[in-house]
Formats: C-alpha cells, structure tokens, sequence
C-alpha cells in the first residue's frame, strides 16, 4: 500500500505541539486579530501567549477570525507536492468557516498544478480537540499502512461518531457569534446557567441542554457518556478547555473513575475558537457508539 503522502491539519486542532510533532502531521496556523493587530495561531502560541489572550478577553476586548485563502493553502501543500507526495488535508467544520470551501478550490488548483499528484480535503465537521482526535486517528492508520484513499474513506466512516460536548462558561462570546440569542445570553449569565452546546452531525454548533453550574454540566457529560457509549472502548478521551485547567483536570478525574479510562489528551483551546467560545470554556470530545446528533 502507498503511505506517501502527508497530512495536514489546521492549527484550529487544538493539539499540544509535541503531540503533533509526535504523530507527524503538519499544521496550518490560522490567523486572528485583536486589537487591530494580526496574529497567528501556532500551536505553541509564539506570537501571543494563550494567557494573555484571554486575560484580554476578560478585559473586554474582542478576537476576530479570518478564513485561509487558496494562496496559504497552496503555499502550505506545495513543498511537498514537489517532493512527489501527495496530501490529506482535515480541515475545520465548513458550518464553522468557509475555509473548507476554499480548500476545495486550492485542491483543484492543485491537481492543475501538478497532475501526477493527489490533494484530499476533508470536512471533519469537528473543531478544536475533535480535529485533533481525528488527526491522531488519521496519524495511526497511515503508518499502519492506508493509503491516502483509504485514510479518507477511514475519516469519513469515524467523522459522524465524534462527539463534541462543551460548556460555556461567558454566553456573551457565543451571542456575538450568533450561537445563541442576546436574552438567552444575559439570562444565562444573570442565572449562573451554564449552556451545553454539541457539534451536530452537519458540523453546527448547537445549544442543547442548561445546567446551573460547572460541576452539574461535568455530571451532565459523563452521564451523556454513559448514554452515547464508546467505540473503541479503550479510546483516548481529548478535553480542551479556555485557561480552566483545574475544571479539566476535575472532568479527567471523573471520566477515569467512571470507566478505566487511562489516556488523556488536555489541551488549551486556541485564540481562533477561543475567540467564539470565551474563556472559562470546556469541552469533552472523544468517539462515540452513537452518531452525533442530527442537524438541520
């Protein structure tokens, strides 16, 4: 079988840089801006430390997002179509930015460009740690020997499994975004109720339950865990939270205690999704028995 080709995710991934490095894949910083100045999102948050980006959050000052263009995504993909490699791209939820559709275009430039070569965009309908979950699945068939269209086949078949559950700590980040309407969002806040949010099966990102504090919206995960189930069993489970490490660390206890679960990815969630979801953020993703629930 021919592994000769690259993957390639966004940095919307979500994953800790030696994590990535470790699995192989090559990552496509987005870009954000605060305060009229550009940034990128490297995974090890070079240009602006994750810290300070949501202490400026808290400060009351907002992050705007941009898509990648063709001309970044062809910069990314050539070095390698040069090197005779072809290319596996897993990109952020098309319900979440028009990145995707751009890849689309890039990857007919591509194919244009070097027509011995293959270009595969992906859709994961997935965002921050779900990306990253994918990514690590993807890391793992290639080096046991799928081929870049049975990669595809493979991420496309596990796509609809992974669950993505997230706790909103500040509604008003989501009300900006248009996840949730402005009364719902003061509401919210006054009441201390903590939204539960979900990716749905067409990559949107949804409210679907209220709870009245954190530690209830953590039952509320693992009980929903109990009801998805898991496929593999002996998965690893991926938390990303916005600069809450002791609520993740508290989640990964539970999970553990709950059903033997031993490896762990946690990670910080990045200024590009940060920039929507607000600190005080966390989300538990990992694969499901059950698909997710369905969109519109």
């Amino acid at each position: 079988m021919n592994a000769n080709y690259v993957i390639v995710v966004d940095s919307t991934t979500d994953l800790p840089p030696a994590k990535a490095e470790a699995l192989g894949i090559e990552v496509i910083p987005y870009i954000f801006t605060m305060d009229g100045k550009e940034y990128y999102n490297h995974l090890d948050y070079r240009d602006l430390s994750v810290k300070d980006f949501y202490n400026a959050l808290r400060a009351g000052k907002t992050a705007s997002t941009t898509q990648v263009t063709i001309h970044r995504y062809m910069e990314s993909w050539e070095p390698f179509l040069k090197e005779g490699k072809d290319v596996l791209y897993m990109c952020l939820s098309s319900a979440l930015s028009k990145s995707y559709d751009q890849s689309v275009l890039a990857a007919r430039e591509a194919a244009e460009a070097y027509p011995d070569r293959k270009v595969i965009t992906i859709d994961t309908k997935s965002a921050s740690l779900g990306q990253g979950l994918l990514a690590q699945y993807a890391s793992k068939a290639r080096a046991e020997g799928k081929s870049l269209e049975e990669n595809a086949a493979y991420m496309n078949e596990i796509i609809p499994r992974v669950q993505h559950w997230v706790m909103a700590d500040d509604l008003h980040h989501l009300r900006r975004g248009g996840r949730v309407s402005g009364a719902s969002a003061f509401i919210g806040t006054m009441l201390s109720v903590k939204p539960i949010l979900t990716i749905l099966s067409d990559g949107k990102l949804a409210p679907i339950h209220k709870v009245r504090g954190r530690n209830k919206a953590l039952a509320y995960f693992l009980d929903n865990m109990t009801e998805i189930g898991l496929n593999p069993k002996d998965q690893p489970i991926f938390i990303a939270h916005s600069d809450v490490p002791e609520f993740a660390e508290q989640l990964k206890t539970m999970v553990a205690e709950k059903f033997g679960i031993k490896d762990f990815v946690i990670n910080e969630i990045g200024p590009v999704i940060g920039a929507h979801t607000g600190p005080g953020t966390i989300a538990l993703v990992y694969i499901g028995g059950k698909e997710r629930p369905k969109g519109n």
